[in-house]
């Protein structure tokens, strides 16, 4: 897994094999399956390389199919869907082994103006608040530290500690993130590190009001779908707050809203259902 901008931007650099199809290639990693955020951040890639440069992603909606196997490349198929004078949108399917593993619809937008409203940002100490807690050697070691270094992680708190009870908001967690080392300027590469980044944490928040945590092993989870919507220009290498509530877990699945909030407006907003069960005892 990428341990700084540079090769995470190596790992988003794409074979370009045939029009709209490209191949992904791995990184070591100790997981036994790739990480969700990096299929997902290549998939956008792999779109936004067969759109003008006019046009820029505004949202992408994504299901994991099947578990990646970190061992061979992916290779990403694109369907143009449509090419219209203000919005564009592609389809794009993860390959190994001949079959599908992920599928992701994006949709790109040129710049243009107006309405503007929203929501302030929280409350909350800064990411070098005394406070504010850096995530722990153990935690990283426990989660693959190889897939963390990339990211600078630091908790505010979530529902089992150091937040307020909120009784609009049973499962909630508040997460500073950025990359951990400088992106270049170009907001391709922004929103395609956001949506590696974005994938990090975010189960936390429909785990928080069960006391359970990936350390310690309580639950099996898995994601199983994932949704962006970029709202407005940013850099993912420098400090966004992922404000995180989890309005729903039943039927094994666990459900997390997030807003994205930098400099005080809202970039961004994430969803996301993953698998979220109690491991059978052996």
């Amino acid at each position: 897994m990428p341990g700084d901008a540079a090769e995470l931007l190596a790992l988003l650099d794409l074979e370009k094999l045939d029009d709209d199809l490209f191949r992904g290639t791995q990184m070591p990693t100790s997981r036994s399956m790739v990480f969700g955020g990096q299929i997902a951040a290549q998939s956008l890639v792999a779109a936004s390389l067969t759109v003008d440069t006019p046009y820029v992603a505004h949202s992408l909606h994504s299901y994991f199919l099947q578990p990646g196997d970190p061992s061979v490349p992916t290779v990403y198929d694109v369907e143009n869907l449509r090419d219209g004078r203000s919005f564009v949108t592609r389809r794009v399917i993860a390959q190994q082994h001949g079959c599908p593993i992920y599928a992701q619809t994006v949709n790109f937008q040129k710049d243009e103006p107006g309405y503007d409203h929203e929501e302030p940002m929280p409350d909350v100490p800064g990411p070098d608040h005394e406070s504010v807690r850096p995530a722990s050697r153990q935690v990283q070691e426990e989660l693959h530290a190889d897939q963390w270094n990339v990211a600078d992680i630091r908790f505010v708190g979530s529902s089992s500690g150091s937040l307020e009870p909120d009784p609009r908001h049973p499962g909630q967690q508040q997460v500073w993130l950025r990359a951990s080392s400088t992106l270049p300027d170009d907001q391709f590469w922004h929103r395609a590190a956001f949506t590696y980044l974005s994938d990090m944490t975010l189960i936390g928040a429909a785990m928080a009001p069960h006391g359970i945590s990936f350390g310690r092993g309580d639950a099996f989870v898995a994601s199983l779908d994932h949704a962006v919507w970029f709202h407005r220009p940013f850099r993912a290498d420098e400090w966004w707050l992922y404000d995180q509530v989890s309005p729903s877990a039943s039927g094994g699945r666990g459900l997390t809203l997030a807003r994205v909030f930098q400099d005080g407006h809202l970039v961004a907003s994430v969803a996301q259902e993953a698998v979220l069960r109690p491991r059978k005892e052996s």
